[in-house]
C-alpha cells in the first residue's frame, strides 16, 4: 500500500533521514521510536509533503507522492492527515470551526475568509466530536479546553479531511498520563473501526508495545529496528537508543498504568481529578 524507497533528507551537511526503506502492506497502528534527533519527525512531515526529499521516493497505491505539485499536492496532504505535537488549532476560534478547518482544501477562498460551511460539514464535525466524546464543548473557544481535549480536536479536524493514513508527530508529548492515554485510546479505535494506518512518533517504549502491532526505530537518521512490540526487547532498545548496559525503560515510561492498586479513597480522590481533566 505504501512504500518508501531510499528515502533521505540532508539539511546542508547533517543527514536528518538517512536512506530509510519501508513497506507496509495493509493498514496497521505504526510506532516510530527514538530519541530526539533521530528523524522521527522529518520522515513523518517528508511522509505528509510538509519537507521535500533530497532523494528517494515515497509510493502509495502506484503513485509516487513526492513527485505531486499543486492541487495533486493539496490532495495528497488531505489524504494523508497530520496532528501535531502542539494540537495546531486557532486558540481564539471555537471547537467546531476548527474541525472544520479539514475541509479548507475543497473550499472557495470567499467560503474559507467568511467561515462558511455547508450544513451537511458541520453536522459532519459534531458527529466526529460525539465520536470522540467532546461534542459538548464544540462552542467553546479552543484554548478553553484541556491539552488533552485539544489533541482530541486536532484528531478530529484530520477526520474531517477524511484520510486513508494519519500521522501523529509526538501526540502525547505534552499531555500527562491520564490525557495521553484518552489519545492514544482514541487513534487506536480509529485504527480499529475505521481500517486507517494510523503512524505515530513516540518517545516511549510502553506505549509503543500497547498501543502498536509494528515498531519502527530510529537512530542517526537510520532504521535499526522494524518488528513487532513483542520483539521490542531490551537490547533492541539500547541500539535504538545508543544506551548501554545501565539503560533503564523506566526513562522512557509515560507510566499510564500504575502497577500499584490505590485504596479506595484514593481511587476515588483520583476519579475526581479525573473527571475535572476529561
Amino acid at each position: 500500500m505504501l512504500q518508501i524507497e531510499k528515502l533521505t533528507r540532508r539539511f546542508g551537511g547533517n543527514v536528518a533521514v538517512d536512506d530509510v526503506t519501508l513497506t507496509f502492506e495493509r493498514p496497521a497502528m505504526i510506532g516510530i521510536i527514538g530519541r530526539s534527533g533521530a528523524g522521527k519527525s522529518t520522515l513523518l512531515r517528508m511522509l505528509n509533503r510538509l519537507t521535500d526529499a533530497s532523494s528517494g521516493r515515497i509510493m502509495f497505491k502506484g503513485t509516487e507522492v513526492t513527485g505531486l505539485t499543486g492541487k495533486a499536492r493539496l490532495r495528497w496532504q488531505a489524504d494523508c492527515a497530520m496532528i501535531f505535537q502542539q494540537f495546531n488549532l486557532v486558540p481564539r476560534l471555537d471547537v467546531v470551526s476548527n474541525v472544520l478547518h479539514g475541509t479548507l482544501n475543497r473550499q472557495s477562498t470567499l467560503a474559507t475568509m467568511f467561515n462558511l460551511y455547508p450544513q451537511a460539514d458541520i453536522h459532519r464535525a459534531i458527529d466526529i466530536l460525539d465520536r470522540l466524546g467532546i461534542a459538548q464543548h464544540a462552542s467553546k473557544r479552543a484554548e478553553a479546553l484541556s491539552g488533552g481535549q485539544q489533541q482530541r480536536v486536532a484528531i478530529a479536524r484530520a477526520l474531517m479531511q477524511e484520510p486513508q493514513i494519519i500521522l501523529a508527530d509526538e501526540p502525547i508529548a505534552s499531555l500527562d498520563p491520564m490525557n495521553a492515554q484518552i489519545v492514544m485510546d482514541t487513534l487506536r479505535a480509529i485504527h480499529d473501526e475505521d481500517g486507517r494506518t494510523i503512524m505515530c512518533n513516540l518517545h516511549t517504549l510502553d506505549t509503543a508495545r500497547r498501543y502498536c502491532d509494528r515498531v519502527i526505530g530510529m537512530r542517526d537518521g537510520r532504521v535499526v529496528f522494524d518488528g513487532s512490540p513483542d520483539e521490542l526487547s531490551t537490547d533492541a532498545a539500547r541500539e535504538i537508543y545508543g544506551a548501554g548496559a545501565d539503560f533503564s525503560e523506566s526513562a522512557t515510561s509515560t507510566a499510564i498504568d500504575q502497577p500499584e492498586t490505590p485504596s479506595p479513597s484514593a481511587a476515588r480522590r483520583a476519579l475526581r481529578e479525573a473527571e475535572a481533566l476529561v
